[in-house]
């Protein structure tokens, strides 16, 4: 009988791979480190190890630069909240200078009018509005108490603003002339002619003037342009209260009389303060007298 051979250990292949590949590896690693002379080795460690030293390098570059850019991003984005601090107290500021520039105007324009018309009056502010733009009936914070009545005349701006329809103690309501159902004697003061001056808030809005009707213009004299003041035969406003401008004048059909718009002297989309005038009508007329 043949004797079985005995069987030879056999490693497998890939260990062996293994096993030789972490040989040279450190055989490369301790000749980059400690300068081993094992110039083969060297050779392979400067393939492997340089280009890997490399990318580390660049690696590590490429992180401080990232950390340096997240630093600089949060300067920035601080410096930024600085200067929008800045930005919005610097836009407060301009804004309270305009009410500020505004409010100066108005109250400039109110005493040029106090010089104009030599009438005993009162200032007043507007506490409240009907809904709209157009400020065609509003409220005022003055009333009986401060000697306010009824029928007394409104101005602001350049002009005449309206009248007192209703007081209190302490406020007062005013109906402006822009207002439907507003209408005022009137005279163009280049002829002295007579006219009637009516509220129309559509055409107010459309076009931004109000009408007016049954000028006497016999001699053909008034003109677009002509200033339109209130009347002497006014039963309500005191005259000589500007109203606005001749806008546009037209021939009625009767051929008698004339009609057109007038451009008001008041903006009024934006008022906030007014002088009553404390003379009325009848008051007017009896000093005269």
């Amino acid at each position: 009988m043949r004797r079985r051979r005995k069987a030879r250990r056999h490693i497998p292949a890939k260990y062996m791979l293994w096993s030789l590949s972490v040989l040279c590896v450190a055989a490369m690693f301790a000749s980059f480190l400690f300068d081993v002379q094992f110039t083969p080795l060297n050779t392979a460690a400067g393939y492997v190890f340089i280009p890997m030293q490399k990318g580390i390098n660049e690696i590590g570059t490429w992180v401080n630069g990232v950390a340096d850019n997240l630093e600089k991003l949060r300067d920035v984005m601080a410096r930024n909240e600085e200067l929008q601090a800045q930005v919005d107290e610097l836009t407060t500021e301009l804004s309270t200078y305009k009410m500020e520039q505004y409010d100066i105007e108005d109250m400039r324009k109110l005493l040029d009018l106090d010089e104009q018309y030599k009438y005993e009056k009162i200032g007043a502010s507007i506490i409240g509005k009907d809904a709209g733009n157009w400020f065609d009936t509003f409220i005022i914070d003055k009333g009986s108490e401060d000697g306010l009545e009824v029928d007394m005349n409104v101005i602001a701006g350049s002009g005449l603003v309206g009248i007192i329809t209703n007081v209190g103690p302490n406020y007062a309501n005013v109906r402006s002339i822009i207002d439907d159902r507003n209408s005022v004697s009137a005279m163009v003061l280049t002829t002295s002619d007579k006219c009637f001056v009516n509220g129309d808030l559509e055409m107010m809005s459309e076009k931004q003037v109000i009408g007016f009707s049954d000028l006497t213009d016999e001699d053909g004299k008034a003109a677009v342009g002509d200033q339109v003041v209130t009347s002497y035969t006014s039963s309500k406003y005191v005259p000589g209260l500007l109203i606005g401008q001749i806008n546009e004048l037209n021939t009625d059909p009767n051929n008698l009389t004339k009609s057109g718009t007038i451009t008001p002297a008041v903006d009024f989309e934006h008022i906030k303060n007014v002088l009553v005038i404390l003379d009325k009508k009848q008051s007017v007329q009896s000093k005269d007298n």
